[in-house]
């Protein structure tokens, strides 16, 4: 298969990462919601009155902090950003997002089909369940590894809305947020977070592509329906499902940890995944694991029938050169 499976997983990525941004953004949001934002210094709460040596407590001192808004949908927060934003918001990070399946998705779909040639039965063409979901933790792991500047980019320009105006970071791109991030925080700012990366991704990819090929073989071998648009829908859709359900946990962690923002000479909000997912559970609840569930799913049953339908297509286009 060589260079052409790459060629077709990254086309087909590319279209189905860009056509569901919109839903990524809202999720990236509203699994950032109820986040509590570093503290400032505070200033101290008492002040000494020389002349009359009394103390002297000035309210303004003290911190109090904002009430909590009250839990949104995700088609409320469209309608947020919109409104505060412009419609315009709802694409913010989008070049972070073609670099990101350019680099992240085009490297799994190319090594899972590598894997998924060499591995499967010469007469059947079929390979095992335990087959597919080993080739899919290996290519998602490796996709992650290489795509992870440009998935922090994109968290970051996403999220970049929801920050006051002082305190956002307003990437002009995806070169210029890298850029900026390996000036101002280091080279391997780049890769921070990168252990939810991989792991998230070879959860998705497991789940993604092995039930895809699973599900498709499946309705083929029962005769439930023939090779077509049907069976690539309903293939993809439920491939879409699982993946979102397997993967929630770790993408509200990878979010906030990619997110955070760590001030020179200031401890950084989490020492890692692990701290961030306990003072997450302790601070919102084990359910703030599966924030941003709804728009998920709704982006990643999409994303993944976009996917698929359009790498059937684009492998029908490349089989007739």
């Amino acid at each position: 298969m060589g260079l052409k499976g790459f060629a077709e997983g990254g086309i087909a990525s590319i279209v189905a990462g860009c056509s569901t941004h919109p839903l990524d953004l809202i999720k990236v949001r509203m699994q950032l919601d109820g986040e509590k934002p570093p503290l400032p210094s505070l200033r101290p709460a008492v002040a000494f009155n020389a002349s009359r040596s009394a103390a002297v407590v000035t309210p303004e001192y003290f911190h109090i902090p904002p009430p909590q808004p009250p839990r949104v949908g995700p088609i409320s927060v469209g309608v947020r950003i919109v409104q505060s934003e412009g419609v315009a918001a709802l694409f913010s990070g989008v070049s972070a997002t073609v670099l990101r399946q350019t680099l992240y998705s085009t490297t799994r779909m190319g090594l899972y089909d590598v894997l998924k040639t060499k591995w499967s039965d010469p007469n059947s063409g079929n390979m095992p369940l335990s087959r597919k979901i080993t080739a899919g933790l290996i290519a998602g792991g490796i996709g992650a590894a290489v795509g992870n500047p440009a998935d922090v980019a994109m968290v970051r320009m996403q999220a970049d809305g929801r920050l006051p105006v002082a305190q956002r970071r307003n990437y002009a791109g995806v070169v210029d947020a890298i850029t900026r991030m390996s000036k101002q925080e280091g080279i391997t700012s780049l890769w921070r977070g990168s252990s939810l990366t991989v792991n998230r991704a070879m959860i998705v990819t497991a789940a993604q592509l092995a039930s895809y090929d699973q599900i498709k073989e499946t309705i083929l071998e029962k005769g439930v329906m023939k090779d077509g648009l049907g069976t690539h829908v309903t293939a993809s859709f439920t491939a879409g499902f699982v993946a979102a359900v397997a993967s929630n946990p770790v993408d509200v962690i990878k979010t906030r940890v990619m997110n955070m923002k760590v001030e020179a000479g200031a401890a950084a909000p989490y020492s890692g995944a692990l701290d961030c997912a306990m003072k997450t559970v302790k601070a919102e609840g084990p359910m703030a694991l599966y924030k941003g569930f709804i728009p998920t799913i709704s982006r990643q049953g999409p994303f993944t029938v976009v996917l698929f339908v359009t790498l059937e297509q684009v492998r029908k286009i490349f089989n007739q050169f």
